[in-house]
């Protein structure tokens, strides 16, 4: 909590347990087909630009996705976390699953839309498998000092940080990249399949 205070990110190497992180891949490849192209912008501005971002989503939706209760169960648990120790005020929040094919990438870009500032922490699950130096699909994160920093999107690691302050982008992918991104919401969430 303290480092996400103060660096407005925070990196958790094994946040998702063996078991739970074979579960939601193998979630993950089981609906692969179900995936859809990728846009920008909330709801009535919602376009798809392949020249900003390339990547494939299935929006999770926990009534119908119930194979991933244990992952649900972890949100609750972390947003709790949240809530009593940083006063947030946390009361729902909105996963996809995020298909990177090879040479998918998503430009810099924050996490809050201009008509609806509800995101208040984004987290991102790796659900990559051997990843290794050169496969690209880092998650570049831009410092206030003008600095970056590379994130590997290795096994079970999850990167946090605050949606409306953290520039971010994702590299050009070298080989299929696959990730569960969300948000923590200080409002309930609206539906994910009108949010790109």
């Amino acid at each position: 909590m303290d480092e996400l205070s103060h660096n407005d990110y925070v990196i958790v190497d094994n946040f998702l347990d063996p078991h739970r992180f074979n579960t939601i891949r193998s979630f993950f490849l089981s609906h692969l087909e179900a995936f859809n192209k990728a846009g920008i912008g909330a709801m009535g501005e919602h376009v798809i630009r392949q020249d900003i971002r390339g990547d494939y989503t299935y929006w999770l939706d926990r009534k119908r996705d119930t194979e991933v209760n244990e992952f649900w169960n972890l949100v609750d648990e972390t947003m709790h976390i949240y809530n009593r120790y940083c006063f947030l005020g946390l009361s729902g929040y909105e996963f996809h699953l995020a298909h990177y094919p090879k040479g998918g990438y998503y430009e810099k870009h924050i996490d809050q839309f201009n008509t609806r500032s509800n995101r208040t922490i984004s987290m991102v699950m790796y659900l990559n498998k051997g990843w290794q130096k050169g496969d690209g699909g880092e998650l570049e994160i831009f410092l206030k000092d003008g600095t970056s920093l590379l994130v590997e999107p290795i096994e079970a690691r999850c990167v946090m940080f605050k949606s409306a302050d953290v520039p971010h982008r994702v590299v050009a992918s070298n080989k299929p990249r696959y990730s569960l991104t969300g948000w923590l919401l200080q409002q309930p969430a609206s539906l994910g399949k009108f949010l790109g």
